[in-house]
């Protein structure tokens, strides 16, 4: 695709949520989407709070978020639900997400885990998959680790520039396709996985209480490695049938 690496810019906190907002917009006009990540989780939920009252559609993922509801919100990020997704971390997240074309980093001078240089790199290539991607790091001083990033970051672009020259490649965005996810592969790692999920499903109109159980148990996980690995269609469809199961589960309960 000859997609290069984000481009990074600095800018000081001091009315760093104005500024925030402004680029939000920016991107919102253009059907694009935004991830902003924040060293609290208080600062999170604030900001949260606060875009949602001057009518920007955004969302808060944090830790709690179980991986039925990460999963719709992954969906819904990328459908355009909603524009702006906020989080503390959002390195665990796997989000590979070619609609995304600014990372918003609060607070990039403040030193520890979620500011390393590993982090913010990771947390920069966020915005690596779109034509467009650009990283912003609201700090007061540039630190080691936001250096080593920047520094980074540059290098494997004047690369990747130097590459696409050579070979007379230009940079194509990726396909948005909601049907090809967010799976890394071609062929799913775990086609064999669901064909046998698939085959030890017996008729449920003759599944006991305890088979649906354990039914739901081996779709949740499933599910749940469908969402690591990044297939979120498949995700989403064991999703809807886990909801089903359980709604036949309680109806089960209720009968005399």
């Amino acid at each position: 695709t000859g997609l290069l690496d984000p481009v990074i810019e600095v800018r000081p906190s001091l009315n760093q949520i104005d500024d925030l907002v402004e680029e939000i917009q920016q991107r919102v006009e253009k059907d694009e989407r935004t991830l902003v990540t924040t060293l609290t989780k208080r600062m999170a939920e604030e900001l949260t709070k606060y875009l949602a009252r001057i009518n920007v559609r955004c969302r808060y993922i944090h830790s709690d978020v179980d991986t039925l509801e990460r999963v719709e919100i992954m969906q819904d990020l990328r459908k355009g639900i909603f524009d702006v997704l906020i989080g503390v971390n959002l390195l665990r997240e796997g989000l590979d997400l070619p609609e995304v074309s600014l990372v918003a980093i609060l607070d990039a001078d403040k030193e520890g885990f979620l500011r390393s240089n590993r982090s913010l790199t990771q947390t920069v290539g966020r915005a690596a998959r779109h034509l467009n991607g650009k990283a912003i790091m609201y700090a007061d001083k540039i630190t080691e680790s936001m250096k080593k990033t920047i520094d980074g970051t540059n290098y494997r672009r004047e690369k990747q520039i130097a590459y696409n020259l050579a070979n007379n490649i230009t940079p194509k965005a990726l396909n948005k396709s909601l049907d090809s996810a967010m799976a890394k592969n071609s062929v799913s790692t775990y086609h064999f996985e669901k064909e046998e999920l698939r085959a030890a499903e017996p008729d449920m109109e003759y599944l006991t209480k305890d088979q649906i159980e354990k039914l739901i148990r081996d779709k949740r996980k499933a599910m749940e490695k469908a969402a690591k690995e990044l297939d979120f269609m498949y995700a989403a469809k064991l999703r809807d049938e886990i909801k089903m199961l359980q709604t036949q589960n309680k109806e089960m309960g209720k009968a005399p």
